[in-house]
């Protein structure tokens, strides 16, 4: 989820367990194949009355999603906040931890747009 009272951290995760706090915005992360998508549906049927999340969609390759998976997000859309997408990052599957990603032009990038299409500032 996004929350703005995390002291300077932007997002965090939740227990299963534990509430939204108010004026949270809740994100679901997924990839993009078809399970990822399904995974997607399967949540959003048992959501409830809870805010809408946001879907980042991660991409598993270097190509677009398969149709089937591509159709059921766009069918799920209703459903969610907004759709944001992260492109396929090769350095991702040689890293240790978020800090190391970072040091890489390519995560900064995909993470300033991530933020900004989040946000609804983009460019």
């Amino acid at each position: 989820m996004l929350d703005n009272d995390t002291d300077g951290a932007r997002a965090r995760l939740l227990s299963l367990s534990e509430p939204i706090p108010y004026g949270a915005q809740p994100v679901l992360l997924a990839e993009t194949t078809v399970y990822g998508a399904h995974q997607v549906e399967a949540m959003l049927a048992r959501w409830g009355s809870l805010p809408k999340p946001w879907l980042v969609l991660i991409s598993d390759a270097p190509t677009r999603p398969v149709p089937d998976a591509r159709y059921l997000v766009r069918a799920l859309e209703g459903r969610l906040a907004g759709v944001a997408r992260v492109p396929y990052l090769p350095v991702l599957r040689a890293v240790k931890d978020p800090d190391e990603a970072l040091e890489h032009k390519s995560v900064l990038t995909a993470a300033e747009r991530l933020r900004r299409t989040m946000e609804g500032t983009r460019r």
